[in-house]
């Protein structure tokens, strides 16, 4: 949904802040900093600060910190979204084709996801800005969190 090279141009507000939170966490480590305008014609726009800059304007105040509060309406509107934002179809995806037996044992016993998910990122030896800094190291970072 490119609207030129720099803005990405969105009809919903949801949408916008999606894309940016992803591309502020992909950027982070080149400390691009990402945020939401309005747009032109009632719809809403992603850019960076230096494009921001140019054109003197300001980011609205309307990125979560994050997404612990997703509501179930959020979820249908992703879930319904026939261009959805790629991230979203992968994580969507992982779910949709598991076993529902599964998803309803990891439910009814609170099996800790974030701790399997860490679990996995001490075996890939990464850090959090996905640098290799070793087993020992990974474990330092993942596990002492969790």
């Amino acid at each position: 949904m490119k609207d030129d090279n720099y803005l990405d141009v969105f009809d919903t507000e949801d949408k916008a802040i999606d894309h940016a939170m992803w591309l502020n966490f992909k950027y982070r480590i080149a400390g691009i900093i990402f945020g939401v305008i309005p747009g032109t014609k009632r719809n809403f726009a992603v850019c960076e600060q230096a494009t921001l800059d140019d054109i003197e304007n300001s980011f609205l105040d309307i990125l979560p910190q994050d997404y612990s509060e997703l509501s179930y309406r959020k979820l249908d509107a992703i879930r319904q979204d026939e261009e959805s934002l790629p991230y979203w179809e992968s994580i969507i995806g992982m779910v949709t084709t598991m076993d529902g037996e599964i998803l309803r044992y990891i439910l009814e016993n609170k099996i800790p996801l974030d701790r399997i998910i860490c679990h996995e990122l001490v075996l890939r030896g990464f850090d959090k800005n996905h640098r290799w800094c070793g087993f020992d190291k990974a474990r330092e970072i993942w596990v002492s969190e969790n």
